[in-house]
């Protein structure tokens, strides 16, 4: 067995254990709802534009969560690159 198809056996395992990532909690907020009819957006103006208040707000909350969860795996992906570094220096 390969050196590159172990490592990506021991990968799929701990990958497979590993606790979920902080993306799993950045949920996309829904679509806010916009009738086709102008006269459903008259009548229903007040709840359509909370709709879309809510859903600015909710976006911009879901960008902060993906812009960190960004952020950790970057931090991440280096002390993993880092510690591969160190395997192949030991195994050499």
């Amino acid at each position: 067995m390969t050196c590159a198809r172990i490592v990506t056996l021991l990968l799929s395992v701990l990958l497979g254990c590993a606790p979920v990532p902080a993306s799993a909690n950045c949920v996309p907020p829904e679509r806010p709802f916009l009738p086709q009819s102008q006269n459903d957006m008259r009548t229903y103006a007040e709840l359509i534009r909370a709709d879309f208040e809510s859903y600015i707000a909710d976006v911009q909350h879901y960008f902060r969560c993906v812009d960190e969860e960004r952020a950790r795996a970057f931090v991440e992906a280096r002390e993993v690159s880092e510690d591969y570094g160190r395997f192949l220096n030991a195994v050499e």
